[in-house]
Parts: structure tokens; sequence; C-alpha cells
């Protein structure tokens, strides 16, 4: 396959016999799926699925990220055509990597979402495959890592985010994106010595153990440094990345519901996750990707690549296993 199929390639994410290799269908045209990749909800044989989560009950200012999903599978249709640059391997080629399609759920019956949320997860798991999630706001993380905690035991988790989540909350039926880290590390899904947060720029009166790497500390450190120190941090063990979009400076990233100045650039990020080359990784998401707050789609892009990121570092876990 190359560039001059795109006149005859079309509608890949449903006509594609093959579940691997690159996709060169028109970036403008066709059914528009993560990656290009083959809607299925037939996991057999597959690698990795790639899942969206389209909800936004638990925001602090603007809602809009239940569009995060659809605007982030958009945006993906430019990447397809090529290897990720600087890994020095195709994913897509080397993997089955398919889109699971939306979690589908009642939002009238919001206190029924974490568990059909769990369950949907813990299907993906159960079949054998690791998880990409494109979300949603970070509300979303909490059942999603017990599904994976289930399997897997208390989970190293690597998160991006401006804010630390772990404020107190002590009620457990309430759906908070605010407060799901500090529910996730009492209910021992986290193991907070090997965890750590990158990017924080929001006060927080208790980390409850987790490792913190402000943005400032980005800034004056690098990413080489603070993906080495990451790295330390986790070990070996198995590992979970959850990537709010907000983590990043609004200047790069405007389309979310709680900006704030002073964040990681595009190009921190970026090379940060490269850096993370090794982990073991269980799965990962990217979610607050807020697409009504930015006409110019700059933030579901960064929302694309951080996701090709994430299969990109549980692919190395894979190839190197």
């Amino acid at each position: 396959m190359a560039l001059e199929d795109a006149k005859t390639e079309v509608d890949g994410a449903f006509t594609r016999q093959d579940r691997r290799g690159l996709s060169y269908e028109n970036a403008f045209g066709g059914a528009v799926s993560f990656l290009r990749r083959a809607y299925t909800k037939d996991l057999a044989g597959a690698d990795l699925a790639v899942t969206g989560v389209p909800f936004d009950q638990a925001v602090t200012h603007r809602t809009g990220t239940r569009f995060g999903p659809r605007a982030i599978r958009e945006a993906s249709t430019l990447q397809p055509y090529d290897p990720p640059y600087g890994w020095g391997f195709d994913p897509l080629g080397e993997f089955s990597v398919v889109d699971y399609g939306d979690l589908a759920f009642d939002y009238a019956k919001t206190s029924e979402f974490p568990a059909t949320l769990k369950r949907h997860i813990g299907g993906i798991l159960d079949a054998g495959c690791g998880s990409l999630v494109l979300g949603g706001d970070h509300s979303i993380t909490l059942p999603i890592l017990e599904a994976h905690a289930e399997r897997f035991g208390p989970l190293r988790v690597i998160t991006f985010d401006a804010h630390s989540d772990l404020w107190a909350d002590d009620d457990f039926e309430r759906i908070d994106h605010g407060t799901f880290y500090y529910k996730a590390v009492k209910k021992g899904l986290v193991d907070p010595a090997h965890s750590v947060q990158i990017g924080i720029r929001t006060e927080c009166e208790d980390y409850l153990g987790v490792n913190v790497i402000d943005a400032p500390s980005v800034h004056q450190r690098g990413p080489a440094a603070v993906a080495a120190r990451v790295r330390e941090i986790v070990g070996d063990g198995p590992c979970y990345l959850t990537f709010d979009i907000d983590a990043l400076d609004p200047a790069f990233a405007p389309g979310t519901g709680t900006p704030v100045w002073g964040g990681l650039a595009s190009w921190q990020a970026a090379a940060i996750l490269r850096g993370l080359a090794g982990i073991r990784l269980t799965g990962g998401d990217v979610v607050e990707v807020s697409p009504p707050y930015d006409t110019t789609g700059a933030t579901a892009i960064a929302g694309a690549h951080v996701a090709m990121e994430i299969l990109c570092l549980w692919a190395w876990t894979r190839r190197k296993s």
C-alpha cells in the first residue's frame, strides 16, 4: 500500500480486511475511526482495543469533553500514513489495533456509569487486549483503574495533569473528576510510592504519598531528566498512564474544561512520553479534550498524538517481552 492507493481506498474503518498495517485513504474523507483502524466488537485476535468514553458529568468549568473521543478520532486521520516518527518501529504493522467504538451508557442514570465503564474495560482486558481510552472527563479514570487493578494488582500510575485530583472526598458515591485520584489511592488501586504526577501547578494539601514533578520543575530540569526520574520511580511493575490534556499550557491546548497557565509545551510532553519507553504499561487514557473551546483543532491534535505515544509505549512493552 502507498499514497496512490488513496484513489481507491476509502472507509477502511469498515472495509479493511487486514487489522494490521498503515492506511492511505484521504484524511479529509471516509469513515472516521482512531488511526483508521477497523471498527469491531469482536476482539478475537486483537492486541489493543481503542475505545471512547463520551462522558463529562463532572467538570469544573467548561463542558464539552463528551465530544473528545470524536474529535481525537478525526484528528488522528493525519497520522496513519507513516510509522510514528522517531520510535524506529511500526506499531500498526506489528500489532492488531482495533477501534472498539464508544461505551454505551444511560446518560440519565449517572450513578450506574462507573460500574458500566468498569465492565466495559474489564471485557477488553479479559479478551487479552490492552486498553487505550479516549475521554471524557477525568472521573472516567477511576473505574478504568478498578478494572486494571483487579487483574494486575495495585498500579504504578503516571499522571500528566495541571491538577492533582487528590482533594479529600470520602463520599465514594460521588462522581468527581477532581477527587477520583484520592478515591483510587484510598481504595488501594494505586501504589503511591511508585506513582508520579507530572505538570502539576495547583495547590493540594496532601498528595497521599504520590510523587510530584510540578510544571516549574519540568521547565527547570528538562524532559530527559524528568523521564529518567519517572522511570526510576515507577520501576518495572505494572503501570497505567493517564494524560489530562490540561497538563499542556493553554497556548498548546486551549480546548479543555480547566485551563491553567504555566503548563507543559507540547514538545516537552512529547519528549517525556518518548523517554518513558521500557515501562511496563498495561493501558492508558487521554482525557478532557473539549473541542467546543478550540476552533483550531489544536487540542484534539495534541490528544491524538498523546494517544499514539501511549500506543507506542504499550507496544514497546509487548515487543520487548
